[in-house]
């Protein structure tokens, strides 16, 4: 029985980062020059490098509104991710989900068992990182899948270089039946999200890739120093 869990939470891991979040921040730093384009090729390509994205080991930095700094950390030998912005930072790991949120006079993290392996559980724990100030990297890609679907959405494309990586980058707009009508995006030739504006579910959100690389620090994954923790875990 204990050997089913560990699989069953290895895998929700898995379905949770492969579903994927990054933070919010500032769109910039695009090349002009844009161009109209064929548009349902396109935004499904994004979103199929988007979904590879999520088989990548790597950290990357963004720049947020205001001056401030998120990190995502992604690791696959053990299927790993950490998602750090101001105020807090949410980890996911086998048969664990870490949330730390900064209460004065410092930091409490909850532990918490991962929800059981089902798209509705995922989107659950997803749809309460983005009420934090952070996107779902599936919410971008059920973006790009509605724009395809839409013969009347607008696309323009242009391509750019971001953190040193090189990027295709989309503005859309006129897109029904989706989250946000209007975005610009850029996605990294490997599959990481490059930029983000727009307005999701009424709120604004931007993002802008300041430092990537292809490796993942041994701390990426631990709990802050002098951390609260909170078990909520069942017992065994």
């Amino acid at each position: 029985m204990r050997a089913h869990r560990t699989a069953l939470a290895h895998t929700t891991a898995l379905a949770l980062t492969a579903a994927g979040v990054v933070a919010v921040s500032g769109c910039g730093g695009l090349d002009r020059a844009p161009h109209s384009t064929g548009h349902t090729d396109l935004v499904n390509d994004l979103a199929v490098r988007l979904r590879h994205g999520g088989q990548l080991t790597y950290t990357a930095e963004y720049q947020l509104p205001g001056g401030g700094a998120a990190l995502v950390a992604q690791a696959q030998r053990l299927v790993r991710s950490a998602y750090v912005y101001p105020g807090g930072r949410l980890t996911l790991t086998p048969g664990l989900v870490t949330d730390c949120r900064a209460q004065p006079p410092g930091m409490t993290c909850t532990l918490a068992a991962p929800p059981a392996v089902s798209a509705e559980a995922a989107s659950g724990v997803l749809a309460a990182v983005e009420a934090r100030g952070l996107v779902p990297t599936s919410l971008v890609v059920g973006l790009l899948s509605a724009a395809a679907l839409d013969s009347d959405v607008q696309v323009r494309q242009h391509d750019s270089t971001i953190a040193g990586q090189h990027a295709t980058c989309v503005e859309v707009t006129k897109v029904d039946n989706a989250a946000a009508s209007a975005y610009q995006l850029c996605v990294t030739t490997d599959g990481v999200l490059g930029s983000f504006s727009g307005t999701v579910h009424g709120k604004r959100v931007e993002l802008t890739l300041t430092s990537y690389r292809d490796v993942v620090s041994a701390d990426a994954f631990a709990l802050p120093a002098g951390a609260r923790v909170v078990d909520r875990r069942p017992a065994p």
